[in-house]
């Protein structure tokens, strides 16, 4: 994978023009860069193959899908061994509420970003798919008001 040494001014603007909008056209794209069609499409490319780009996503409405209510919950692990972090994070991966699991340093091992229908269901989430895992000892949970993804592409 390249480090930023080896991208260029033109490299971080494809990305951020890309994290903003995925479905523009390389020819849209191209123009906004000032490269012919070609050659941005090479370097996207180039960007994809290396592994800078790592997907194209949609980014879906969790209110149209009733998913009115998210939260952070943040976990911390009774017992903190390789295998108990490896089986926590594919847990907390596999479950249709959950948008984003954070292994993190300090007091809590994990932060999870849920999408959930109303406080029942968040309620049955944490208290039947959480808490109710052996390696876990403590739960908190902190509702969120507002979401707002941040997309830039980092700079040199």
């Amino acid at each position: 994978m390249p480090t930023t040494a080896d991208l260029d001014r033109i490299d971080f603007e494809l990305l951020r023009l890309l994290q903003n909008d995925a479905r523009i056209s390389n020819k849209e794209l191209a123009a906004e860069v000032g490269l012919a069609p070609s050659s941005c499409l090479a370097r996207v490319r180039r960007l994809t193959e290396s592994g800078v780009i790592q997907g194209f996503h949609a980014e879906l409405s969790l209110e149209a899908l009733g998913r009115n209510l998210q939260a952070v919950v943040s976990i911390r692990l009774g017992h903190q061994g390789p295998e108990s972090f490896t089986a926590i994070r594919e847990h907390l991966a596999s479950m249709d509420e959950v948008l984003a699991v954070f292994q993190v340093a300090g007091r809590d091992d994990f932060l999870v970003h849920v999408a959930v229908r109303d406080t029942r269901h968040l309620q049955e989430t944490v208290v039947e798919h959480v808490t109710a895992l052996e390696e876990v000892s403590h739960v908190e949970t902190t509702l969120v008001f507002q979401h707002r993804a941040v997309r830039r592409a980092p700079g040199p």
